[in-house]
């Protein structure tokens, strides 16, 4: 009897989103939410009477919005209706919490299971260490993102209901407390936010509502564990690290602020020695991602928009609403150059030492970005040769950190150097994670091989 013939190997096909890797699904998902997001601007009723918004016009807005980043090319209390500045507001919540959150959010509502390939997923997108508890973390998250906001809402409302009157007052608080906890830089208000620049409630609320939207959620919870139950649940490193350099750079943001702007008229210089403590603070603040201003940023120094430009490049921090490199990549090549002037070899922070792996990925993130920012810079002065050199660098950083400040320029770029600036701030949201992720699945996959060392190489 003839042996029986092997079954064919049937296995199953998996979709092409099951077979993508985590940082290349985020970018999948963020561009089609991008392209979602400006048909919805392209709606009825969504820009006011006399508003002359063409189709790049709403594909920039909708991508700021996406990104969380704040640009605009119009005033949007001005150029929208009121359908369209909670349709810009409620994209700036989906882009910050994310959309892939949103996602698994909406599988628990309708029962369906979530798989370990979409763990990974969901893991990467909040920067989660752990797998197996990254649905618990995102239930956490949506409801802690919720209790801030309208934490920071009913604040604002103390001082927007007596201004506006109920409705109006409460509509303002909702929409920039969620502006500011996503780092979204969108604001409405009649006037602008300039005018709470001496007020404490306004300003100390929004900061800490940006401050908070900036930690990052898992630094924001093991602090919170730790504060509750200190012995079961200390302090990580990571979160020690990004509580420290976070501390010192809005200390040092600050401070060179208020010494470099004491004086100058068109700043700090009318105002009384604590508005102008405030008002130094808030703005050591805003350009950590958030995009929000209570002085006019084109009349500040020189020297204080180059302050702005590094803090910007900067940004917040891993897995928070805040772009640029983040604070724990500053930390570790700060560190790193500083051992290697002091001769020593590993890098220790807290006790703990540092996987040189971590080093090398900060360096490669770090000099992507540098180089993105570059090209994009250097095409803006190409397409836009009548701006100025400061004004367009300024411009392409805020872009590319999803931040938001602007030098009153937006609206004098043409359609090319808008559609490089949509292009820098999707790439601003995603291009840190993926960088980092992609560089680290190749360094994986090349272990197998090692290569002779070359010593003769000359560098510094």
């Amino acid at each position: 009897m003839p042996p029986a013939s092997p079954l064919p190997n049937r296995t199953p096909k998996r979709s092409l989103m099951a077979r993508l890797q985590p940082p290349q699904l985020i970018a999948l998902v963020y561009l089609l939410g991008t392209l979602l997001a400006t048909a919805l601007l392209h709606l009825p009723g969504v820009t006011a009477p006399g508003a002359a918004l063409g189709s790049i016009d709403r594909l920039f807005t909708a991508t700021s919005a996406i990104c969380i980043t704040g640009l605009v090319v119009a005033d949007t209390g001005e150029a929208f209706t009121r359908f369209g500045q909670v349709l810009i507001i409620g994209l700036a919540q989906v882009g910050g919490l994310g959309i892939l959150t949103f996602g698994t959010l909406f599988a628990f509502l309708v029962g369906r299971r979530v798989n370990f390939s979409e763990r990974q997923h969901l893991a990467q997108q909040v920067s989660a260490l752990d797998v197996g508890g990254v649905l618990s973390l995102i239930r956490i998250i949506f409801l802690y993102t919720l209790a801030a906001e309208a934490a920071g809402a009913a604040l604002l409302a103390l001082r927007f209901v007596p201004q506006f009157g109920l409705g109006e007052g409460l509509y303002q608080a909702v929409f920039h407390a969620i502006s500011a906890y996503n780092n979204a830089g969108f604001s409405v208000v009649p006037g602008g936010v300039g005018q709470y620049a001496q007020d404490p409630l306004v300003s100390l609320t929004l900061c800490g509502l940006i401050i908070l939207g900036g930690l990052g959620f898992l630094v924001q919870l093991n602090v919170l564990m730790h504060f509750f139950q200190p012995r079961r649940h200390r302090l990580t490193v990571y979160s020690r690290l990004t509580l420290l350099t976070t501390g010192l750079l809005l200390l040092v943001g600050t401070a060179l602020i208020l010494a470099l702007e004491w004086d100058n008229p068109e700043t700090l210089g009318p105002l009384p020695p604590p508005g102008k403590l405030l008002a130094a603070f808030f703005q050591g603040v805003t350009p950590r991602s958030a995009g929000l201003a209570t002085v006019d940023i084109s009349g500040m120094t020189s020297a204080s928009l180059f302050l702005l430009i590094a803090l910007m490049f900067i940004g917040a921090n891993s897995g928070s609403t805040g772009g640029g490199i983040k604070t724990s990549t500053f930390a570790i090549l700060v560190g790193s150059a500083w051992n290697m002037v002091r001769g020593r070899g590993e890098l220790i922070a807290f006790g703990r030492r540092v996987e040189p792996e971590n080093v090398v990925r900060a360096g490669t993130v770090t000099t992507l970005y540098a180089l993105l920012v570059a090209t994009s810079f250097f095409a803006l002065l190409a397409t836009n040769p009548k701006l100025g050199f400061t004004h367009l660098l300024f411009e392409t950083v805020s872009a590319a950190a999803t931040v938001g400040l602007s030098l009153n320029t937006t609206h004098l770029i043409n359609d090319p150097g808008l559609l490089i600036l949509t292009v820098l701030m999707y790439l601003g949201r995603i291009g840190p994670v993926t960088f980092a992720v992609a560089f680290s699945l190749r360094s994986q996959q090349g272990r197998g091989v090692k290569y002779p060392p070359e010593r003769d190489i000359l560098v510094g």
